[in-house]
C-alpha cells in the first residue's frame, strides 16, 4: 500500500507572490510541468480548479522560470515585441 508523503502544497497565487512573478505568466510556464515535477491540481465546486505545487514542484518551477527568463521567446505570448 502506497502512503502519500505530501504534507502540504502551495497554490500558484502564493508561489507567484513568493517568487515575485506575474501569476498569469507563471501559469503559462507551469503548464509544462507534470505530476512527477511536483504539480498538483485541486478541484473545487463546479469547474473550479487550482494549480498547486509541492516543495519539489516549487524548486522545479523556479528552474523553469530561469530557463524562460534566459529565453523569453519560449513563451510567445509573453515574448518582447520584435
Amino acid at each position: 500500500m502506497q502512503v502519500n508523503k505530501i504534507r502540504h502544497v502551495q497554490t500558484i497565487t502564493r508561489v507567484a507572490r513568493l517568487l515575485g512573478e506575474d501569476e498569469d505568466w507563471l501559469w503559462d510556464v507551469a503548464t509544462e510541468m507534470d505530476q512527477e515535477d511536483g504539480l498538483i491540481w485541486g478541484h473545487g465546486p463546479g469547474e473550479e480548479t487550482v494549480m498547486a505545487f509541492t516543495d519539489f514542484g516549487i524548486e522545479t518551477l523556479t528552474d523553469l522560470v530561469q530557463i524562460h527568463k534566459s529565453n523569453p521567446g519560449l513563451l510567445k505570448r509573453w515574448a518582447a515585441p520584435e
